[in-house]
């Protein structure tokens, strides 16, 4: 048994990774005798403002390295990563490295630890869409072949990696730690007024007043898949429903994406959205504000892998505008609160109906408890 400290060097790349590693940066640090922590944020998300929110609204410490990677096509942020990364991994001399979730940086990072012959670590291993058009299903696929420890969230990830030929002895099952995050920033969410959140956050150019807002009579939909809102043929159908069937029904938020403002504006979508009476367009939110909003919402429409978990907990009725998705813990068959709807207006609209109807149910799978990253720290100091 070595009394040495472990060394440990975690990395965030983009905007899903930084409300993970916010507990984790936390329980490692209970233990400043046995372990030392490296931050490296790869700079993938590119919007240093959200970045910076993120950072300082979770209270994580300032990156210890920002390699600055910024936007590029998938081939170029994952070589950028790998050429930087190596670096910073020749320069600090880990015991481990740790990755979170599928973006590229987590691959690309993965790829580069294991070239160097540093132990890695991947939390929320196991998650599959089985579909290989999705290139986070490639990362996640490359990461997990390639981990020494495979922190999982629930069992059918557990099954997924089993399948795979992975040993046992290498999954652990430590829970969500997304979860964490949500349990520790939930009372500060909730003591957010929703009218004040709304004026503050609202896009210019709304032809209408505020509506009123209240608890559980309202609806939120975020949008930012390319298989979404890339293709006019998709949006527009999407738009019109959205415009007709649920901003009269109840009112509709929608923290737009950048890239889907985007496709809005260039196609002239966008100034029927800014006249819809009930739709409020807003700015992309914080951290805390989204999840006010998914405190209280009666329906979350999302393309969001992230949000669909944080309704289960929420016990918020949640439309998944997706064929098909990574967290099917979170979906109705398997005990969540989670239907998927695909892009097809159709099933959205039957989808919605049913949804607006169904009571909030609170659907939080084994191990969802707030206490992820204590079990995740507790793996490491066994191996000392």
């Amino acid at each position: 048994m070595s009394h040495a400290k472990i060394n440990i060097l975690s990395v965030v790349g983009a905007r899903p990774n930084f409300m993970k590693i916010a507990p984790f940066v936390r329980a490692l640090a209970r233990f400043p005798d046995e372990f030392t922590h490296t931050l490296v944020h790869t700079g993938q998300h590119y919007d240093a403002a959200m970045s910076k929110s993120f950072f300082r609204d979770l209270s994580i410490p300032v990156p210890d390295v920002d390699l600055g990677i910024g936007s590029g096509t998938h081939a170029e942020q994952v070589g950028k990563t790998m050429i930087a990364f190596e670096k910073v991994i020749q320069d600090r001399k880990p015991d481990w490295i740790v990755v979170i979730g599928d973006v590229n940086a987590t691959c690309a990072c993965s790829i580069t630890a294991k070239k160097e012959h540093i132990q890695l670590a991947h939390i929320e291993s196991g998650l599959r869409s089985f579909d290989l058009d999705m290139p986070e299903e490639i990362n996640r696929l490359v990461t997990d072949r390639l981990s020494d420890l495979l922190f999982t969230t629930d069992s059918i990830a557990d099954a997924n990696l089993l399948k795979e030929g992975v040993p046992p002895a290498r999954i652990k099952r430590v829970g969500n730690i997304m979860i964490d995050t949500l349990e520790a920033q939930r009372a500060t969410a909730a003591a957010l007024d929703l009218t004040s959140l709304c004026t503050a956050f609202a896009l210019p150019g709304a032809s209408h007043p505020l509506p009123p807002l209240k608890d559980n009579r309202y609806c939120v939909i975020t949008l930012h898949r390319p298989s979404n809102v890339d293709d006019l043929d998709i949006l527009a159908p999407l738009v019109t429903f959205l415009i007709e069937e649920v901003a009269p029904v109840l009112p509709l938020i929608w923290p737009v994406h950048p890239r889907t403002r985007n496709t809005l504006e260039s196609s002239g979508l966008w100034k029927g959205l800014q006249t819809a009476p009930g739709l409020i367009l807003t700015q992309p939110l914080g951290y805390h504000e989204m999840l006010r909003l998914t405190t209280g919402a009666k329906v979350m429409l999302t393309d969001s892998g992230g949000l669909q978990e944080e309704c289960c907990v929420m016990g918020t009725p949640c439309l998944t505008l997706r064929w098909n998705t990574e967290r099917p813990i979170t979906l109705r068959e398997h005990g969540g609160v989670s239907v998927l709807v695909g892009n097809d207006v159709e099933r959205l609209r039957t989808g919605f109906r049913e949804a607006a109807s169904r009571p909030r149910t609170i659907c939080r799978p084994p191990l969802w408890d707030g206490h992820t990253a204590e079990r995740i720290v507790a793996c490491f100091k066994e191996l000392k």
